[in-house]
């Protein structure tokens, strides 16, 4: 069974490098409206904002997320960097 939108960017979220609880707080807040792809850009933008560094396997989570969602990964995307 595959997890939910809402599930994966929980993991996706907990498994960031994001550390400022504004950030994450304002991730989490989009969830229970039904803004899961909201929230995926937000934690794609902030890291993209921040420079954080990222394993090639949350590289590849992220990847699979923004195919799965529809995300568009053109130049002006933030997971163009992530």
């Amino acid at each position: 069974m595959s997890l939910s939108y809402r599930a994966r960017v929980v993991a996706l979220l907990e498994g960031s490098p994001l550390t400022a609880e504004a950030v994450i707080t304002d991730v989490r807040h989009l969830l229970p409206h039904g803004e899961e792809a909201s929230a995926f850009d937000a934690i794609c933008s902030w890291i993209y904002e921040y420079a954080l560094p990222i394993t090639r396997q949350y590289h590849a989570r992220l990847v699979a997320m923004a195919d799965e969602m529809g995300t568009p990964r053109g130049p002006s995307s933030a997971l163009t960097s992530c």
